[in-house]
């Protein structure tokens, strides 16, 4: 980052204004340069939360609540995602800030939209404003009397795969595919959600975290305490929902990690050297 610090006459900052609306200039102490100071932020100008009415809470998770809300403006029903900031003291966590990057730069069918950061009150409340989905996968399963058909699963495998796809081509792993993370507008349309543990690799792979992913849907290398993942995390992940659609049940619900790989193991047989 640059030192910030006076130019010449040990002025911090100098106002021009050639016909424009005024900026403020500020000068780096390391290469003399001007560095201009935006208008607005990344996102453009953040709207106030105020401008959208919150209806009610649809979820609660390790990252923040999600409210479904109606945007005063345009009356259209949105999705807001309060940021949890509990411990932190200098800023948005880490792992909004992924998010919020990664979903910038993700624009696909199957994969939940950003439409811009509102704030409230204060920095200390920041919402993100999404696309709304009327129910995820997790809940629809628990409201049903029989299990989807194959076809319904086969639908909605291609949708999961297709989002899957696109994010990976661009080196990105989701590692929380779950029934949870996967949502359904009421026009069957699948949209994966939840970016707050997906990373973006570069090839040779980078060490990261072996304790992601939800535990009955984590792929064996990381129950055997690999820091080296691929996108084949995720797809292990499909796997198991797929399974848990077609067997309205989770396929390897283990209790610990032990009994994770037990599960494993008396479903899939011994891995080899050839198949790991």
């Amino acid at each position: 980052m640059s030192s910030l610090g006076a130019n010449n006459s040990n002025s911090a900052t100098s106002t021009t204004n050639n016909n424009e609306e005024s900026k403020t200039t500020i000068y780096s102490m390391l290469t003399d340069q001007p560095i201009t100071i935006p208008d607005s932020c990344l996102f453009g100008t953040c709207r106030p939360v105020s401008e959208f009415e919150k209806l009610n809470c649809i979820g609660k998770g390790t990252y923040g609540v999600v409210y479904r809300g109606r945007d005063k403006i345009s009356q259209e029903i949105v999705a807001l995602k309060k940021v949890r900031m509990e411990n932190e003291q200098w800023g948005l966590p880490i792992s909004s800030m992924r998010e919020i990057n990664l979903l910038l730069n993700l624009r696909h069918e199957n994969i939940v939209e950003l439409r811009e950061v509102a704030v409230g009150k204060s920095l200390r409340s920041i919402f993100l404003v999404m696309t709304y989905c009327e129910q995820d996968l997790a809940s629809l399963l628990d409201n049903m009397s029989q299990p989807f058909t194959e076809a319904q699963v086969k639908c909605i495998g291609l949708q999961l795969f297709r989002g899957l796809n696109y994010a990976h081509k661009r080196f990105i792993v989701h590692r929380d595919i779950k029934v949870s993370n996967l949502l359904l507008t009421d026009h069957g349309y699948l949209k994966i959600a939840d970016f707050g543990l997906a990373r973006q690799f570069t090839l040779p792979n980078g060490s990261m975290t072996p304790m992601v992913v939800t535990l009955w849907y984590r792929a064996p290398e990381l129950l055997f305490g690999s820091k080296y993942q691929t996108t084949a995390i995720d797809i292990w992940s499909a796997g198991c929902v797929l399974g848990e659609l077609l067997c309205h049940r989770p396929l390897l619900p283990g209790r610990s990690e032990i009994q994770q790989i037990d599960l494993i193991i008396e479903m899939f047989g011994t891995p080899t050297e050839k198949i790991w």
